[in-house]
């Protein structure tokens, strides 16, 4: 195993992601070697649980309700339509279901305590189960741990400067603050980010100082490229390119070594080849299923055609980490108490955010 440093500066991370490409690529898939499997990938599955509506105003985001897209919004799943989708995810190779809500923060009520049952049954299918609710505080991710949890993700999206050019309604703070009331229980931590949102480089690696100084390092960080949404802020984004994907990649393998980095969303405008590049750079982890949350995503049968081309294995459920106990509602040390946390609000203006937001108002 190749030591994990914590003082990571972005200047460090400028120098790796800077390298040529072909000595990066090396020094990358060396990391990896030294730390995971090469020929094994994690699969997971990602399931909307709760579509559309959310109050924030996320530049990327077309489930923000203030934008005008074309998504279709939904109610809260019930536990037996997630439980027929974790099946079906099971029977296609996915060891781990990940359960999104389009919420700002979870709060304590019926909703909440429907998703605890979610993730209880769930994990009694011997699946990891990985939940991306928003904001959570410490006695929510307990019971969320208590339920049986193998994962919360919470992204952290960009450095905490670029992240003010495309979020107005929620602070950076609030992001490591969850990531922190996750650490306080045996859930293992899922944060990362995404390329492509008019970022510069010095951003993505501040993002990634962001992430590697944290102690412990995420278990594992998605490297997302905008999926740019007609009627979202930052609709006229042009797709990144495969080689700043595979530098981000593999910058982010040798900076956190023994972190699973998950190439999620933009993988339909990836070739193979591409995706080959991604997983000799240190990508060990994908989401399967033909959409993420909104966005598309490449068919299952597609990626066990890649994998089966490149020789790549689905990793089995808890490989890294055992399986976690689930305890029943009737029996939980933990209650809710109906807490009202003071999550802020920034409130500053993003012109684009403002002007897609009248765009949508004139629509409607």
């Amino acid at each position: 195993m190749s030591a994990t440093k914590h003082n990571w500066t972005k200047q460090e991370i400028l120098d790796i992601y800077n390298k040529p490409f072909m000595e990066l690529l090396y020094e990358a898939a060396t990391v990896h070697r030294k730390n995971h499997d090469p020929n094994t990938v994690q699969v997971s599955t990602l399931l909307s649980i709760k579509t559309g509506g959310c109050s924030e105003d996320c530049g990327y985001c077309p489930q923000a309700a203030r934008y005008h897209t074309d998504i279709e919004g939904n109610d809260l799943m019930s536990v037996q339509q997630v439980k027929a989708q974790a099946l079906r995810a099971k029977s296609t190779g996915s060891s781990r279901v990940c359960m999104g809500a389009a919420w700002r923060n979870v709060k304590d009520g019926e909703e909440f305590d429907q998703v605890l049952e979610m993730v209880r049954t769930i994990n009694k299918l011997d699946m990891e189960v990985c939940c991306t609710l928003g904001m959570v505080t410490e006695n929510q991710a307990k019971r969320l741990a208590e339920a049986g949890l193998y994962a919360y993700n919470h992204n952290l999206d960009s450095s905490e400067e670029y992240y003010k050019e495309v979020i107005s309604t929620r602070g950076y703070q609030d992001r490591l603050d969850t990531i922190d009331n996750v650490r306080k229980t045996n859930v293992t931590v899922c944060s990362g980010g995404i390329i492509g949102m008019g970022e510069n480089i010095e951003d993505r690696a501040g993002m990634l100082v962001a992430l590697s100084t944290l102690n412990p390092q995420p278990e594992s960080t998605p490297i997302n490229a905008l999926v740019a949404v007609e009627g979202t802020p930052l609709e006229d984004q042009k797709p990144v390119s495969i080689w700043d994907m595979v530098r981000m990649v593999a910058t982010t393998r040798i900076v956190m070594p023994e972190t699973q980095v998950r190439l999620s969303a933009g993988r339909t405008q990836m070739s193979r080849e591409g995706q080959a590049m991604c997983f000799f750079a240190g990508a060990n982890s994908i989401f399967a299923g033909d959409k993420l949350l909104t966005t598309p995503n490449p068919d299952v049968n597609e990626d066990m055609e890649m994998f089966k081309m490149l020789g790549l294995n689905p990793q089995k459920p808890f490989t890294k980490k055992v399986q976690p106990q689930t305890v029943e509602a009737k029996d939980s040390e933990f209650e809710a108490l109906g807490e009202k946390p003071k999550w802020t609000r920034p409130e500053h203006t993003i012109e684009r955010n403002e002007a897609a937001k009248a765009k949508a108002k004139a629509v409607k």
